[in-house]
């Protein structure tokens, strides 16, 4: 059976996340997107650990189900703040684990060794290396996934802290990393290019930091198993059986695809900033360095490169996104979420991107938007690439849409690069007015 997995997420008390980010809300929305599994996020912080005791109970296979029966695996996300090999490294690693028991072990490990109660996302001075070997020696069945490996700023490949190696990063604990999550900003085939990552599953999650349903699954892993349980994930991830492909973003679209400097509008490809020094032609401050420009850096093989067991993956640009860009409106919008709605009488968000047919989406919406939703699921969308914490663009054309004159650009947003550096217990995120509530229906 296939379950389509989003095994990165957040719960409100992660910095910088809804305080709607509850698991009533995870639930609901995961049904409107398609997604078949989540994680449950934060499972270190004291208060969201309270309130997944009350809302899951263990089905006895190590998935964690709601009383509607919905399931999540038990995760979280940890930020590694330390020194290695004479510079400061900041790397990001998502946890799976197979229970409550277990997760509450990790929990009075990282207590011995800092706080967990300011923050979902905790930060620890500890290396991957000692950070692996502790969590494997507390159950051979808990999985560390370093989290969207080429972001600049926290991240294992990242241009800003990172390494130029997994081993020099993980040391003799890579024996237990089994996965690289690609984060939004790089797809499986750049990935590819690296013979260092031959050994790794290539896995996609969304880090879901807001509970609009644009963002739930946006990037997901697809398993095909007997049955859902725990065991089966954990041996899909390190074995590759069971990890039937990924689904994610192009990944121009990542607000860290290429490299620039946001205050001055400069966006340039790796061989552009090369030329200026990679220093910002307007200001002369130092450019973010991209997804696009490291992989150029460590990559070993040619761009085109397929590995021989590489998983099938499926480009797909969020529906509301579309929607917002066919229309001309702000992606939260009544406009937006009232079409949304409709074209999700057909099914699920995955169902309509992946599966529904032209004769039947246009039933529904109008000629155009059936159109765009096809060459999204064809790969035929162009993407403005994103840089320096601003996301990419998809383009479309006059012909393209239902309004004449310049396209308008929406997009997501996008919030200032992450600062982790300060501490203290985070404010819950002002609760939005949501449009995208109404017209939820049954689901």
């Amino acid at each position: 059976m296939k379950y389509i997995a989003d095994l990165h997420v957040h719960g409100r008390y992660s910095r910088g996340c809804s305080r709607q980010l509850n698991i009533d809300n995870l639930e609901k929305y995961a049904k409107v997107k398609g997604v078949g599994v989540l994680g449950t996020g934060d499972f270190t912080h004291p208060e969201w650990i309270k309130e997944l005791k009350q809302k899951l109970k263990d089905d006895g296979n190590g998935i964690l189900r709601t009383a509607g029966g919905h399931p999540f695996v038990m995760q979280t996300e940890i930020s590694l703040i330390y020194s290695q090999g004479g510079k400061g490294r900041r790397v990001h690693n998502v946890v799976l684990a197979p229970g409550f028991d277990v997760a509450d072990q990790i929990t009075d490990e990282l207590k011995k060794r800092g706080r967990v109660d300011y923050d979902g996302r905790p930060i620890f001075k500890l290396s991957c290396i000692e950070f692996t070997e502790m969590l494997t020696g507390i159950s051979k069945d808990v999985e560390v996934i370093p989290a969207h490996i080429w972001t600049p700023w926290f991240s294992l490949f990242g241009s800003k802290s990172g390494f130029d190696s997994i081993k020099e990063a993980f040391g003799d604990q890579l024996k237990n990393v089994h996965a690289i999550e690609t984060g939004l900003s790089s797809d499986p085939p750049m990935n590819w290019r690296l013979s260092q990552l031959d050994k790794m599953q290539i896995v996609s999650f969304s880090d879901l930091h807001s509970f609009w349903p644009w963002r739930i699954g946006r990037e997901s892993t697809i398993f095909e198993l007997d049955k859902l349980s725990y065991a089966g994930i954990i041996k899909a991830l390190r074995t590759g059986d069971g990890l039937a492909g990924t689904v994610e973003v192009d990944p121009a679209y990542g607000k860290y695809h290429e490299d620039g400097h946001r205050n001055c509008d400069v966006c340039m490809t790796p061989a552009e900033s090369k030329k200026v020094k990679e220093t910002c032609p307007k200001c002369g401050r130092a450019l973010t360095i991209g997804v696009h420009h490291r992989v150029e850096e460590l990559a070993d093989r040619p761009e085109g490169y397929k590995r021989p067991d590489g998983k099938p993956f499926y480009k797909l640009m969020p529906l509301s996104e579309l929607i917002s860009n066919v229309f001309g409106r702000g992606i939260a919008t009544k406009k937006i979420w009232e079409e949304y709605y409709n074209i999700l009488k057909l099914g699920s968000e995955m169902d309509v991107l992946m599966d529904v047919p032209f004769d039947k989406l246009a039933s529904v919406t109008t000629e155009k938007m059936a159109q765009a939703i096809i060459r999204n699921r064809v790969g035929r969308i162009t993407v403005k690439p994103g840089y320096d914490g601003k996301y990419g663009v998809p383009l479309f054309s006059e012909a393209e849409r239902e309004y004449a004159g310049p396209q308008i650009f929406f997009g997501e947003g996008a919030p200032e690069p992450e600062k982790e550096e300060k501490k203290g217990r985070p404010k819950a995120g002002k609760a939005k007015k949501d449009p995208s509530q109404k017209g939820l229906g049954d689901f």
